[in-house]
């Protein structure tokens, strides 16, 4: 359940990979040295990048620079999950973009990429439509095309920091305590009542030290993560037409009036809005199935 490093095997002759891993239930908090880039599609997820945990809705890309730590973005996801993960040898940046003058903004983008950044929008499009293109083309023209989304990128303003800060490997060296523990057990009793001193105990913490460490790791404090998940939860329980007033209470929350408070607060939109906006119910064979609207509501 500790912190891993991934090693990454490439075909001779070529300068990355682009495949679609399928982890599902695995915990995989890892790193590598190779810059990543990662597009993925579910009806709700969540990215931990670095120090940021995070929601997504309805797909997500992200460029995630060399030896940051991060999360399968599949894990404890219940629903349908594809992925494509694209990923470059560790010297593409210092062989292939540096040398180049005409690189620079690519070159600067790769650079800025410790950080953690999610596109959406018709940047996220855009490269999406080119990632399965490449799936079609020989190498030379699969390069040709990992320039040309790498240029979109760099040029592109519908971006997400995930991070203020270096949360690159050396500043997780030390970590001893068992994330994916602490996952679990969130995951097994969100809607219920989690405990700080239960899962305290757990990871063999004091309660104040536990505190302070998932604080330090995760920029929250363990009752705003939990809430944090209720809510992403809880965006799952809406697309599957469920009532607000069932949904508030399925995923562990009381008072139908602070969820809605708190809906909103992470979202932007009350409950209502977000159910209205993004659920439809459609016609097939008869039978009726829904779907979610495609949207930037992960911006």
């Amino acid at each position: 359940m500790k912190i891993q490093k991934e090693i990454i095997e490439f075909e001779k002759g070529k300068s990355f990979k682009l495949f679609a891993p399928s982890l599902k239930n695995c915990f995989f908090w890892h790193y590598h040295p190779e810059i990543e880039l990662v597009y993925v599609e579910a009806v709700n997820g969540i990215r931990h990048v670095g120090k940021d945990i995070s929601g997504f809705t309805e797909s997500d890309l992200l460029l995630i620079g060399s030896n940051v730590p991060h999360l399968n973005f599949d894990y404890g996801i219940q629903t349908e999950c594809r992925q494509l993960v694209l990923q470059m040898r560790e010297n593409f940046l210092q062989d292939i973009i540096f040398p180049v003058p005409e690189f620079e903004n690519i070159r600067k983008l790769l650079e800025k990429s410790y950080l953690g950044l999610s596109f959406y929008g018709e940047t996220k499009k855009k490269v999406v439509e080119k990632l399965h293109l490449m799936k079609e083309k020989d190498p030379f023209l699969s390069l040709i095309g990992l320039i040309e989304i790498l240029k979109t990128l760099s040029d592109s303003t519908e971006v997400i920091e995930l991070n203020k800060e270096d949360t690159r490997i050396k500043w997780f060296l030390n970590d001893k305590i068992r994330m994916g523990t602490i996952y679990d057990y969130i995951h097994e009793n969100y809607d219920k009542k989690p405990n700080v001193n239960v899962i305290a105990e757990i990871v063999s913490l004091s309660t104040p030290a536990f505190c302070r460490y998932f604080k330090k790791q995760t920029n929250m404090t363990f009752t705003d993560f939990v809430n944090n998940y209720r809510i992403n939860q809880a965006k799952i329980f809406l697309l599957k037409d469920y009532s607000v007033t069932e949904v508030c209470f399925q995923v562990g929350f009381e008072s139908l009036s602070y969820f809605n408070k708190l809906f909103k607060q992470h979202t932007g939109e009350t409950p209502s809005e977000f159910k209205k906006k993004h659920f439809r119910p459609i016609e097939i064979n008869g039978r009726i199935g829904i779907i979610a609207r495609e949207s930037a509501c992960n911006k």
